[in-house]
């Protein structure tokens, strides 16, 4: 069997999202709004197969191929005949689960590989005997043939994903290393063009020179007559020595389907400014315009407190070993409008909050742009994992001058904490009922300051192509230095580009600090319902739980690579040790002996210490963080940052040790089985699921029922045609 920490355990937790009485208040015409988008969504979504492994595409369609003939409970009872026990017919059930929830067999929470935890020859059998089998012979067996070894493989590359020898990765062909991606970027940031619907294939010419090709994510394919934004891009370069070219195209037949669902969501949308915004996406993923997708955003921002909110596109760019191009995906939900208010008036406070903040008035934004925040009931979020808040969208010039939305995800945070008593690692006992009780009003508390005021706050110095600044690099100075700004970012350079690996760490951790910091406000806690002892308990659970999480993040560090899989799990380890180092007894980590005679650890949290060591530490380092931010010193906030998020075994936490503690002791996250809505008529139904394995793969096996079968064609000669661009991964997973 494999290493735990390469599979996903059969008492794996399986949530179902509720949002039946969300939906159930929506008019006919908002049903079928909201129907079309969660169509567009589910289709978009099938394109992180290709955004994630080589041989997640036909792991993809082999299992919607067995599951389609045969129901779990059908398939149940050949596996048992073929020889399998339940125990390993429920293993297999629960990695098909994680597949379909992660879309793909890298986990979306921490990006490291799992397999089936069941013998491989066992699983062919399987699948070789299957209804499915006997139904498409050649085409089940050709998936088998082609994603089988892959799919067990744990080859030391292949376990995480990541570029060069670090791990795999589909944004780039097997091929490229981080020299490469840097050199990409700055050559897609001399063109003025957007890496996030971007993947990037090196080839190499009869000279043994490198050949790059930068395609984009688009419907069209070939330079047509109509002439756009993009087409005058799509041609070769010279750049550096190198040859690039650009080329669109990449998830075409996905991307129709999408376009199809939008245009038809655009009959039933409430304002012109959500027809206006749908016409805009279409525009981006028609052509392969990042530019469109701004403006689409733009209409979206200006379309404040929709009943049915939405967004749709290559958004994260957590995944991206470099940290540049984005993961699709697609959201649709609807408004809680009790929690909803509470955020409205956190919102109206926010111009005094941001005050607060330590860092000087010229590194705030020159206007605070007044987002929607609203707090949302999900009916479909379709991608590699579900968040439990989101600040967006993620562009810098967009968010600099036009605004962004806040979104808190209702009934994923329902989910989320969730929490059972008996299955609390690493607290002290007295915490464990307080931390159950206030665990989950305290979470409200944090991701409303995370999104709002963490990444809605500070501003990026820039210099635009003529030449002109954003602020005046006579008057302002650095607080750090006592001098004047000696950096910032120039025409064509991101937060993204130019932080790259680290800077969705960096910003996670940035917005979790600025969570913490202001938690401690009597108004902020008052504004959610909380005064006097109660307010004491939500601070104190607030902060525990960061501590606690810093602990937890170890199991997403890899020892052998010296890396970190995980931007939020990465930033609470960094704040764990700005605490630690707080010193005065703020924060202890203790090693201990668990009642089962192994290894265990506990967290303490001096609640007394929190305003008067945890405070000011907390002020320190959130100034240094914003100050390098604004002014884009790269070198220094590498320093400041991969400084603290360094693992070592250095006493007194000794926190390689730890890790091993950590990943003994690990539970897996929750899966989540969404609902899927269908038209019957003109009017459109809520189809629910049962929260186990089993019903996360019927959600899926009844996600597609018209073309099915079409589109698990597509993801496999899509794969197929650039599946020599990793042949050497395929190769070692045979090996």
């Amino acid at each position: 069997m494999a290493n735990t920490q390469y599979i996903l355990p059969n008492d794996i937790g399986v949530s179902s999202l509720d949002c039946r009485e969300a939906f159930r208040l929506l008019s006919p015409t908002e049903r079928l709004y909201a129907h079309h988008l969660s169509r567009a969504a589910w289709y978009g979504g099938l394109a992180v197969l290709l955004q994630t492994s080589p041989e997640a595409p036909y792991i993809y369609a082999l299992l919607s191929r067995l599951f389609r003939a045969q129901d779990p409970d059908q398939l149940r009872q050949h596996a048992l005949a073929e020889g399998l026990t339940e125990e390993e017919y429920q293993a297999f059930l629960v990695y098909a689960a994680g597949v379909y929830s992660n879309m793909g067999n890298y986990k979306s929470f921490g990006d490291t590989k799992f397999v089936p935890n069941l013998p491989k020859e066992k699983l062919e059998r399987v699948i070789l005997g299957s209804e499915a089998m006997q139904q498409h012979p050649e085409e089940v067996r050709g998936l088998w043939q082609t994603c089988g070894e892959l799919m067990f493989s744990l080859e030391p590359r292949l376990r995480h994903l990541g570029l060069g020898k670090e791990g795999i990765t589909t944004y780039f062909s097997g091929d490229c290393t981080m020299e490469d991606a840097k050199l990409a970027q700055d050559f897609l940031d001399s063109q003025n063009l957007s890496a996030y619907n971007t993947r990037l294939f090196k080839e190499v010419d009869q000279e043994g020179k490198p050949c790059y090709e930068v395609r984009l994510a688009s419907i069209l394919s070939a330079d047509t007559a109509a002439v756009s934004e993009v087409t005058s891009k799509l041609k070769s370069y010279e750049f550096q020595g190198n040859h690039f070219r650009v080329t669109r195209g990449d998830y075409a037949p996905i991307l129709q389907k999408v376009v199809e669902h939008l245009e038809k969501a655009k009959a039933y949308a409430a304002n012109s400014h959500q027809e206006q915004m749908l016409a805009q996406y279409v525009e981006s993923f028609t052509q392969g315009s990042i530019e469109a997708h701004k403006r689409g955003s733009r209409f979206w921002i200006q379309d404040k407190g929709p009943i049915v909110e939405s967004y749709i596109g290559f958004i994260e760019s957590y995944r991206d070993p470099f940290g540049s191009r984005g993961e699709f995906e697609g959201f649709v939900a609807m408004v809680n409008k009790a929690m909803s208010a509470k955020f409205e008036r956190l919102v109206a406070s926010a111009e005094q909050l941001l005050k607060e903040l330590p860092w000087p008035p010229a590194f705030e934004k020159d206007k605070f742009l007044t987002p929607d925040f609203t707090s949302l009931d999900v009916l479909t979020f379709a991608g590699s994992g579900i968040p439990a808040g989101i600040n967006i969208p993620n562009y810098d010039d967009l968010r600099q001058t036009e605004g962004f939305k806040n979104v808190s995800l209702g009934n994923v945070l329902a989910v989320a904490y969730a929490t059972q008593r008996e299955k609390l690692t690493f607290l002290e006992e007295e915490d464990k009922d307080l931390y159950t009780r206030w665990k989950g009003p305290s979470f409200d508390v944090q991701v409303g300051l995370h999104e709002l005021l963490g990444h809605g706050s500070g501003k990026l110095f820039a210099q635009d192509e003529k030449g002109v600044f954003n602020f005046d690099p006579e008057t302002v100075i650095n607080p750090e230095t006592g001098e004047q700004i000696q950096s910032w970012y120039r025409s064509g350079e991101t937060w993204d580009s130019k932080f790259s690996t680290i800077a969705s760490s960096y910003e996670e951790c940035r917005a979790e600090s600025v969570g913490l910091y202001l938690c401690l406000n009597p108004q902020v806690l008052e504004i959610f319902g909380f005064e006097g002892a109660d307010a004491e308990d939500v601070i104190y659970v607030n902060w525990l739980n960061m501590v606690r999480a810093g602990l937890l993040a170890l199991e997403f560090y890899t020892p052998e690579a010296s890396n970190w899989r995980q931007a939020h799990m990465q930033a609470r380890f960094v704040i764990l040790r700005v605490l630690l180092e707080a010193g005065e007894g703020l924060v202890t980590v203790t090693p201990t002996t668990g009642s089962d005679g192994r290894p265990d650890a506990r967290v303490h949290l001096d609640r007394n210490k929190i305003r008067s060591v945890g405070r000011p530490a907390l002020e320190r380092f959130l100034r240094r963080l914003q100050v390098m931010k604004s002014t884009g010193d790269v070198a220094g906030g590498r320093a400041l940052y991969e400084g603290y998020a360094a693992v070592t075994d250095a006493p007194p936490e000794c926190f390689l040790t730890l890790r091993d503690t950590v990943l003994l002791r690990k539970e897996s996250r929750k899966l989540i089985v969404q609902p899927n809505t269908r038209l019957e008529g003109s009017e459109v139904q809520l189809l629910e699921y049962e929260a186990s394995a089993a019903g996360l793969i019927r959600s899926f096996s009844e996600r597609f029922p018209e073309d099915g079968p079409e589109l698990e064609e597509v993801l496999t000669q899509l794969a197929t045609a650039d599946a020599r661009f990793w042949k050497s991964e395929a190769q070692s997973g045979q090996a």
